[in-house]
């Protein structure tokens, strides 16, 4: 009787068994989504890095967004002009021309140029040394301690022997990354068009700044003066602030400033081989 029962129960639950998988499978069937073959397509196309330049978490949330029309074809960072010309290729849309953004360090202020009031002995990165002040007496410089390069998914950073990080500007893909990783806000993203640039992001009254830092803006108002257009330039708390909106570009504003905070286009000529030849040919 009991060996009846026991066979009874084994049938029963395989029948069950069996019953709910047919139960799934017609059921996934019926309630599956396909996806559509241009993701797939998409997804050849796209460098499948998943870096999240775009802004979103892999190649293929973007693959689907971009199919789906939900951000451009030109929204693949990484991947660049050929990567946006094929997927508008794949899609049947026009590629909607973007101008490059790169990466700006806005700081000079390194270990030969700082002033440094204490000997930080904390965790070595910019986040925990922000906390504390690190060792530098400048509250608004960059701490040297590296995060943005670390934050940099391209090999478009590297910090160089005085203690501030450069942007390899053949490199650079303009995801912001690095802007993002800086707890000072030092690096920020701009299109190629500007050139013009304030190295600095003090806003104490300019005997202070000098005391603290060698190149630091001490808003003595040359560079406004001097500036090819009119309002180009401004002092704001302090600090020279270039107005985009009227002024790109100025050679002129450059040529008085007494600790050289202000330069017209000198950053650009970063590149990565540039900088690692120049690391060879010092450690020769």
């Amino acid at each position: 009787m009991t060996e009846n029962i026991l066979i009874l129960s084994i049938l029963a639950m395989g029948g069950l068994g069996v019953a709910f998988s047919l139960f799934l499978a017609i059921a996934d069937r019926k309630l599956s989504v396909k996806e559509d073959p241009r993701v797939e397509a998409a997804m050849r196309i796209l460098p499948g890095i998943n870096c999240g330049a775009c802004g979103l978490p892999s190649c293929h949330v973007f693959a689907e967004r971009v199919v789906e029309g939900g951000v451009p074809v030109s929204g693949c960072l990484a991947g660049g002009e050929e990567v946006a010309t094929g997927l508008a290729e794949l899609l049947g849309v026009k590629v909607e021309k973007q101008e490059r953004l790169i990466a700006v360090v806005l700081c000079k202020g390194g270990h030969a140029e700082s002033l440094y009031t204490a000997e930080y002995y904390g965790e070595k990165t910019c986040e925990a040394a922000h906390i504390t002040g690190g060792g530098k007496a400048c509250i608004y410089g960059c701490l040297g301690y590296g995060d943005c390069v670390r934050a940099c998914k391209f090999d478009a950073m590297a910090m160089n022997d005085n203690g501030l990080p450069v942007v390899f500007y053949d490199a650079c893909i303009g995801c912001g990354k690095c802007a993002e990783a800086c707890p000072r806000n030092i690096i920020e993203m701009h299109p190629e068009s500007h050139k013009l640039f304030v190295y600095c992001k003090n806003r104490d009254k300019g005997a202070v700044a000098r005391k603290v830092c060698k190149v630091a803006c001490v808003a003595c108002t040359l560079c406004v003066k001097d500036c090819d257009v009119e309002g180009g330039i401004e002092i704001i708390d302090n600090l020279a602030v270039v107005n985009y909106d009227k002024c790109k570009s100025s050679e002129a504003a450059t040529k008085r400033c007494p600790t050289k905070c202000i330069f017209n286009d000198i950053e650009r000529l970063n590149t990565k081989e540039a900088f690692y030849a120049s690391q060879r040919k010092e450690a020769v």
